[in-house]
């Protein structure tokens, strides 16, 4: 069967994180995770914005804790399941209405929940090259949102 192209592809939307989850597993919000030994995780976990010398504000606190954040880019979500230790990227279906995140500069949103619909990617490690990739688009958004004024330009 050919594709239609008159009609819209459906959304997909990703969620890196916690591994382990299978299909139609729910992921709900959950506390800050907190590494041994890891000030930046330590300050975020007793809500107090992590700063680090020379560099200033780093891993923002989430405006949201009470919601799941989702997005439409698989790269965006690859990182947050590379922050965990043998995170897994997921592709999953929102529970609840979705909000546009005013927090990032890639293409997200929060809702109430989200359940895994297949595991796109199973522990997940960024390259170098893939990080600095990463990091152009990201440094791309924040000139553009400086720019604009708009704190989610580069969408």
């Amino acid at each position: 069967m050919t594709p239609n192209p008159s009609q819209p592809r459906p959304v997909r939307y990703f969620h890196g994180g916690v591994p382990g989850l299978r299909p139609g597993d729910l992921i709900t919000p959950h506390p800050p995770r907190v590494v041994d030994g890891c000030a930046v995780c330590q300050a975020r976990a007793a809500g107090v914005q992590p700063t680090v010398p020379g560099l200033g504000v780093v891993d923002p606190i989430t405006e949201r804790p009470e919601r799941v954040y989702v997005t439409t880019d698989r790269d965006y979500g690859r990182f947050y399941a590379s922050r965990w230790y043998r995170g897994d990227l997921y592709v999953v279906e929102p529970v609840g209405e979705l909000e546009e995140s005013t927090e990032d500069r890639f293409p997200t949103w929060t809702c109430e929940a989200a359940r895994v619909r297949s595991v796109y990617d199973r522990c997940v490690l960024l390259t170098g090259s893939q990080r600095r990739s990463l990091l152009r688009r990201w440094t791309a958004a924040d000139l553009a949102a400086t720019r604009s004024g708009d704190a989610r330009a580069g969408r």
